[in-house]
């Protein structure tokens, strides 16, 4: 703080009295000297003044400063708790936005399930007749067969006749049009050529070879053996007649049933040396060479092919099952006897499984479906 400057008036002198010889001084001048004086007593009392109002000022100044530093203080403290509780406020926002995602999401659920259960009952016929044609579709492309979307479509119609809905009535014509197509398609019987080919294999063991103990006897070495079998007969009736021509003493008799004895052992051994030789034709020379000891080997390569072809066919590879059977085929017209009824019915059998085993394409029901999208789309 600045002190009041003072100012020091010297005081006055006493004035020497004047000698005689000097003049006298003019009257105004004391008036003069007074009236400096209060002058300066005024700028005195006007530095006092300003100088108290500035010591005023500076500790007003100092203490505005202080409550300026409090309320900056003040101010930190409150932008620290400003800014903790946007963080929390932002964190809840963020969490009452994932809430309303939730709600809007199950609010979206809920519309759709009331809208599915708020559907008509037109809608429901639709709905069901469409999946059903669709997964017995996917079962016809699996399996091969026509039958699943046969009696699926069969099923369709009968409820669609039971609903007798006029705007449905579209649908019900598509449904018998595509069943009409479906049926007229043959399909392939897989039981029944899987049941043929494993009667084929149950018989490849009785099938005849051209060589060997199996050669099947002609109708001409047939009739011999019976021939042969009668004339047997016929000798043993002849004894036992000459036993009892013998018995009762008949000459004549015994020489006609020895005649007729004799006869019949010659005819019985020119049967059995004309068995001795037998001539038989083979086309294939390679079938001749085959060893006894080998013929089983040549049954089990047979039943080996059908069993591949039965195996391709159970798996719907229907190329795989004619190789199969036409090289089954051969080694029947090759190595077995086909003048045997068992390898002619063999060769039958292979022959119907041929001609039925081969990829059949099923019509897919596309006007069903058009008709039930446009009733769908029509609601």
């Amino acid at each position: 703080m600045t002190e009041p400057i003072s100012a020091v008036v010297p005081a006055a002198e006493p004035l020497a009295p004047p000698p005689p010889s000097t003049p006298s001084l003019p009257a105004w001048l004391p008036w003069l000297l007074a009236l400096l004086g209060a002058a300066v007593l005024v700028c005195v009392a006007l530095a006092w003044q300003s100088l108290s109002r500035q010591q005023s000022l500076e500790q007003e100044l100092v203490r505005r400063q202080e409550a300026s530093q409090a309320q900056a203080t003040e101010a930190r403290l409150a932008a620290k708790q400003s800014a903790d509780l946007v963080r929390d406020t932002a964190a809840k926002v963020s969490l009452l936005e994932a809430r309303l995602a939730e709600v809007a999401l199950q609010r979206g659920q809920l519309e759709e399930l009331i809208q599915s259960m708020s559907r008509s009952r037109d809608e429901n016929v639709v709905g069901d007749i469409e999946a059903a044609i669709r997964v017995a579709l996917q079962q016809t492309q699996i399996t091969g067969s026509a039958e699943p979307l046969v009696a699926t479509l069969k099923q369709a119609d009968e409820r669609l006749l039971r609903y007798k809905q006029p705007r449905l009535e579209g649908v019900r014509r598509a449904v018998a049009r595509d069943l009409d197509r479906v049926k007229a398609v043959a399909t392939v019987d897989v039981s029944t050529l899987t049941i043929k080919l494993d009667e084929v294999v149950r018989m490849a063991d009785e099938l005849p070879l051209l060589t060997g103990g199996d050669v099947v006897s002609s109708p001409r070495d047939e009739r011999r053996a019976d021939a042969a079998a009668k004339a047997r007969e016929q000798a043993l009736r002849l004894q036992r007649e000459q036993a009892a021509a013998a018995a009762e003493g008949q000459l004549s008799l015994w020489w006609w049933q020895a005649t007729q004895q004799l006869s019949s052992w010659t005819n019985i051994a020119w049967g059995e040396a004309k068995t001795l030789l037998r001539v038989t034709r083979i086309d294939h020379p390679e079938a001749a060479l085959i060893a006894p000891d080998q013929s089983f080997f040549l049954r089990e390569n047979l039943k080996l092919r059908l069993l591949n072809a039965r195996l391709a066919l159970l798996s719907r590879q229907f190329d795989t099952t004619q190789a199969d059977l036409r090289d089954s085929q051969e080694m029947l017209n090759r190595y077995f006897d086909t003048r045997s009824r068992k390898v002619a019915s063999v060769a039958e059998l292979l022959r119907q499984v041929a001609g039925q085993a081969r990829q059949v394409s099923v019509p897919r029901p596309d006007d069903t479906l058009a008709a039930l999208t446009a009733a769908a789309a029509g609601r």
